[in-house]
This record gives C-alpha cells, structure tokens and sequence, in this order.
C-alpha cells in the first residue's frame, strides 16, 4: 500500500529505519581542519634575498643578452692560452649543467661544482646555463648569475663563451687556477 501524501519525508523515514539505539555521548572534541602544509619560510626568504642581490647586480652593470658572449680573462694568463680556451682546444674534464635551477640552487651547485674541480685539480671546465630564452623579464638569469660568480672567484683565470659544437652562447668554457 502506498504512503499518504500528507506524510513528510522525515517520518517516512523514521518508520522505514525502525527502532534506533543512540551512541553514546564522547566527550573528545570534533577533529579540526587539518593544519596547512609548512612553508619553507627561510628557504623563500633565502630565494628572495639572492634573486634581490642578483637583480642589484644587474643594474649596476649591463646584464648579458640570450646570444651575447660571456667572456672574462684576469691579466696574468697570457693572451694565446686565452685565445686557445676561445676556440676550445682544451680538454673538458668535467661539465656542470644548471636547466632548470633556481637561482639559489644554481649558486649553490656552481659553487660546490667549483669546490670540487679544485680538488680533483681540474684545468678546463664546461658550466652549461642555457640560452636564457625563457627568463622572465628578458635578461637570461642563470647566464648572468654564472658570469659574475666566475669573475668573482680568484681560482678562475678565465672563461669564455663554449664554441657552437660544444654549447655556444649557451655554455661557458673555465680556465682554472692549479692548487
């Protein structure tokens, strides 16, 4: 037999379920919204500090362009041995390649890199940095982090843009100082 129209739903329901025994009363409080995610606060404000000295850099010298050569030589390495890293004649012992770093990841490992090329008395190095055809705001950031790291350090005696077979504007050559 069908329910009566005048029946609300509520007691419809009541009569369907039956009988019921309540549970009895917890005192425990309700569960809470679950606590967001952590930040890495100091980390961000790390990132923010180097991406603000690196944009300081950058005004206060011209910063490198996507295609232009990033090209350094200190004054006691004579002029041929300069001309032979131009051209790549040296033999790369170890390669560092930064796509896709931060700015403060791309510190960090060109540094360590560094470190460790002294130790194992390296004498020619390939640092890659890419183009620098997706920054933001046009000027290739890892490019130009790289060039003013290496001109800062006294155990590089120079670099230079890779030959077009090795990198081009894309990567740069290191000449570095023996222990």
């Amino acid at each position: 037999m069908p329910p009566p129209e005048d029946e609300d739903d509520s007691a419809l329901f009541r009569a369907a379920i039956g009988a019921v025994t309540p549970l009895r009363k917890v005192d425990a409080p309700a569960p809470a919204r679950p606590r967001p995610r952590p930040r890495a606060r100091m980390a961000e404000q790390d990132e923010a500090q180097a991406l603000g000295e690196f944009a300081r850099l950058l005004r206060t010298d011209t910063p490198l362009e996507a295609g232009d050569v990033a090209s350094h030589r200190r004054d006691t390495l004579p002029a041929r041995l300069f001309q032979r890293l131009k051209r790549g004649q040296y033999s790369v012992q170890d390669e560092l390649d930064l796509h896709g770093a931060s700015v403060l990841q791309a510190e960090r490992l060109l540094r360590d890199f560094l470190l460790d090329a002294r130790a194992h008395e390296h004498g020619c190095v390939r640092i890659i940095h890419g183009k620098g055809l997706q920054s933001d705001g046009g000027a290739p950031v890892l490019k130009n982090l790289v060039d003013r790291l290496l001109r800062q350090r006294n155990d590089v005696l120079a670099f230079h843009s890779a030959p077009p077979a090795q990198g081009g504007t894309g990567a740069v050559l290191v000449l570095l100082a023996r222990r």
